[in-house]
């Protein structure tokens, strides 16, 4: 199953550049590094968001947990940085009243 809706999909900068990439962050400083070996970078955070996009595009949605807050789903994939390549588990929400799923967070697999 593709994830619905997955060309209108959002991930806002502010969860790559201050999460995924963060150095400082609690607990996002951990998948930077994972994040980092695959090729991305701070500078060009935008590669990391288009690749998770694609990862979207093309990897297999599962629906996960529904709440009242919306259906969550785990897409799972190949996400090719710049210089590698690596398994990946991103997880999306379509909130409920809403069609378009936004980035919640991703992961190794």
């Amino acid at each position: 199953m593709t994830l619905p809706n997955v060309a209108d999909a959002v991930i806002d900068a502010e969860k790559v550049r201050d999460y995924l990439l963060s150095d400082s962050h609690p607990i996002g400083r951990f998948k930077a590094t994972y994040f980092r070996s695959l090729g991305f970078n701070l500078a060009d955070w935008e590669s990391l968001r288009d690749a998770l996009l694609a990862h979207a595009r093309e990897g297999n949605a599962a629906p996960g947990q529904a709440s009242l807050f919306g259906q969550k789903y785990e897409v799972r994939g190949t996400l090719v940085g710049p210089s590698d390549r690596g398994e990946v588990i991103s997880v999306w929400i379509v909130r409920s009243g809403e069609e378009v799923p936004r980035f919640v967070t991703a992961y190794p697999r």
